[in-house]
């Protein structure tokens, strides 16, 4: 939105009109419309600034940053008045919903990374328990009977002559080796999105 308002200047040159443009949460003003590309003549953040209607002027309103700045401005009519108003106090809402949401949604960032953090924990354990399962049936294949692996490690080496032993040990060895990439597959992906949620939780908002 934009136009012209008085603005409030000093007591020797009193109400000034000035330029009016209000984008994505800032209101900025010109000395007049030819000169914005001589950039503004001051700025107010909506989300810092609050909006108070003349008790008994019905075209002016200010504009006050708590203990710093105010900025005392009139509109033409009373109905110009209320088009800026409501106009500045929804760019100030969207700001306030737009940080809340954000604040909301790293929370729930943060969350989600705890709950993925522990599931990888899990994927991490299991992957130590295969591949010690794998090492300890490469080593001693008399160990660790009862294990899938470990059993077709003792199959092989107990009985290597037999064609359907061997069928047997390769049908599990299969079947151990697809666990075990299925595992690894999972962990890898489950740390990407980790890595992603640390990211976008911890990645200061410029």
């Amino acid at each position: 939105m934009e136009g012209v308002l008085w603005k409030w200047t000093n007591y020797l040159s009193g109400w000034q009109p000035r330029w009016f443009v209000l984008d994505n949460g800032v209101l900025a003003y010109y000395k007049s419309q030819e000169e914005v590309h001589q950039g503004s003549k001051g700025a107010l953040k909506m989300s810092v600034c609050e909006i108070a209607v003349h008790p008994t002027d019905q075209t002016r309103f200010d504009l006050i940053i708590p203990h710093e700045q105010h900025f005392y401005v009139k509109a033409a009519t009373p109905a110009e008045r209320q088009t800026w108003v409501v106009a500045l106090g929804t760019a100030k809402a969207c700001l306030a919903d737009s940080r809340n949401r954000k604040e909301q949604g790293l929370e729930e960032s943060k969350e989600t990374l705890k709950g993925k953090m522990s599931e990888l924990r899990l994927y991490c354990d299991l992957l130590l328990q295969q591949v010690s399962n794998i090492k300890t049936a490469a080593t001693d294949p008399d160990q660790g009977v009862g294990t899938g692996t470990v059993y077709l490690y003792k199959l092989f080496f107990s009985y290597w002559t037999s064609p359907e032993k061997t069928d047997q040990k390769n049908l599990m060895l299969h079947e151990s080796s697809s666990l075990l990439s299925a595992t690894c597959d999972t962990f890898i992906r489950t740390m990407n999105e980790c890595m992603k949620l640390a990211d976008n939780s911890f990645t200061p908002q410029i």
